[in-house]
């Protein structure tokens, strides 16, 4: 079931190797370097599916997290959200809810390096998962 995916990550690498793998899945991908072209993708492209690095400069994705929980973003709450990241899952969510007050919300969480199929498999989960909402 091919979607509209935004990949951010501020690897140029990273950002080829992830759109090679999704397009090969029929998947159309935009991608940005930062929180902030994130943030203007998200509204010029209106994506199924956000696959979000946490480190990046400018606007991380702890940023973008705690940004989409804003009212003015609320169209966008059904969109899942995939964390791709080489921090492990423990602490990014610890900072998050000591930076924050609040839960880190998002739909699933990968550590990198992934194995291609894996990617796949959690994509697919989460862009039914979009197409029920």
């Amino acid at each position: 079931m091919p979607a509209k995916i935004l990949v951010v990550d501020d690897d140029p690498d990273i950002l080829d190797a992830l759109t090679m793998i999704l397009e090969s899945q029929g998947h159309q991908v935009t991608t940005a370097k930062n929180g902030i072209e994130a943030l203007d993708s998200l509204k010029a492209e209106m994506p199924n599916l956000m696959i979000l690095d946490l480190l990046m400069p400018k606007m991380d994705g702890f940023a973008v997290c705690k940004e989409l929980q804003d009212a003015r973003w609320s169209k966008y709450r059904s969109m899942p959200i995939l964390i791709l990241t080489s921090v492990r899952e423990e602490a990014s969510r610890r900072r998050y809810e000591l930076e924050t007050g609040l839960a880190l919300n998002v739909d699933d969480y990968v550590e990198k390096p992934i194995a291609p199929d894996i990617l796949l498999e959690r994509v697919e989960r989460l862009v039914k998962k979009e197409k029920k909402a």
